[in-house]
């Protein structure tokens, strides 16, 4: 790729694919990093895959990848994906095959270290998760369990971001740690761009929970899509328990269980997330005051947006705007 060298270089991203890879999984770093651009459409990443050689590389679903390198090219890696994998050493042993330690050896101690679902195996196996969370596929956590008892394993969000090492759920979960990857490097307008051009949702509700097979609900319960679109579209409003479960004309207790079952989280929790999601959102806009961010955000007041703020992703409102936008 031709770069312009008045420019900062572009964040190097290395994917790692370990055969038989999950084709699904190794396209998404590719496809959202690689549409990332600034204001000027220059390139924010740098996207390219590897291999433990340079030959073409076997799938899960019957055919090969052709890297663009070998494992040389992870020492220059700002940031490393490992997409899913039945790399056999490390989903049934626990283990690194001996290239596969030489490889992940390579890796600066710098870069920040992601992955897809079962490419959590590698990680664990790395020791990439002592005294960190982490997530896979859901039909893979047992076995995960199983071979690695010592993780805290959650399998029941969409991803987890514990600092230097991330982790995402199955398949399509990838997705959407991508684009909290590139929101938190460059902002809410980047991600909702490159959301855009995917045609994908620049965030999704609820975690993995509400995808694990599960009963199916009575034929007479309504769902609470539609009570969750009028709440995001009136955030300021109180928006009790009671307000929601009128909305969608159930009993309290109803619409508790079935907000939980098709979310993940309680009505009040995923109020709370929205909020914060939208607080974020106004933060990146330099004209509002903090105080104005956290009324339309339904936060009510500064100091709760600072409480709110700090506990959800441990940084104050001022802190925020100053990493996104450069401004206090």
């Amino acid at each position: 790729m031709a770069v312009d060298p008045h420019l900062p270089a572009p964040h190097r991203v290395v994917v790692l694919l370990l055969a038989p890879a999950v084709g699904f999984d190794a396209t998404i770093p590719s496809a959202l990093f690689g549409q990332a651009v600034d204001v000027s459409d220059h390139p924010l990443y740098d996207v390219v895959t590897c291999g433990l050689d340079e030959g073409p590389v076997a799938t899960t679903t019957g055919y090969g990848l052709m890297p663009t390198g070998g494992p040389e090219l992870l020492a220059t890696a700002d940031t490393v994906v490992v997409p899913g994998t039945r790399y056999p050493s490390v989903r049934r042993d626990g283990v690194l095959s001996p290239e596969l330690a030489a490889a992940l050896a390579r890796v600066p101690s710098t870069a920040r270290i992601v992955s897809i679902c079962t490419g959590a195996f590698v990680l664990a196996a790395a020791g990439l998760f002592a005294g960190r969370r982490a997530t896979t596929h859901w039909r893979a956590a047992a076995d995960f369990r199983a071979v690695y008892p010592d993780v805290d394993l959650d399998e029941a969000v969409l991803f987890v971001d514990d600092g230097r090492v991330l982790s995402s759920a199955g398949l399509a979960a990838g997705i959407d740690l991508c684009l909290h990857i590139i929101r938190a490097d460059h902002g809410s307008a980047v991600a909702n761009d490159v959301a855009r051009y995917c045609v994908v949702p620049p965030w999704r509700e609820g975690g993995q929970a509400q995808f694990i097979s599960a009963p199916m609900p009575d034929p007479g319960d309504q769902g609470t899509a539609a009570t969750r679109a009028w709440a995001l579209a009136n955030l300021t409003e109180p928006l009790t328990v009671s307000q929601l479960a009128a909305h969608a004309q159930m009993s309290t207790r109803t619409f508790n269980r079935r907000f939980r079952e098709e979310t993940g989280d309680a009505p009040g929790t995923w109020v709370r997330k929205r909020r914060i999601d939208r607080a974020r959102e106004l933060l990146e806009r330099r004209d509002l005051s903090i105080d104005a961010v956290a009324t339309l955000a339904g936060l009510g007041s500064g100091d709760n947006l600072r409480h709110h703020l700090r506990r959800g992703i441990g940084m104050s409102p001022s802190a925020y705007r100053r990493t996104f936008t450069g401004v206090g």
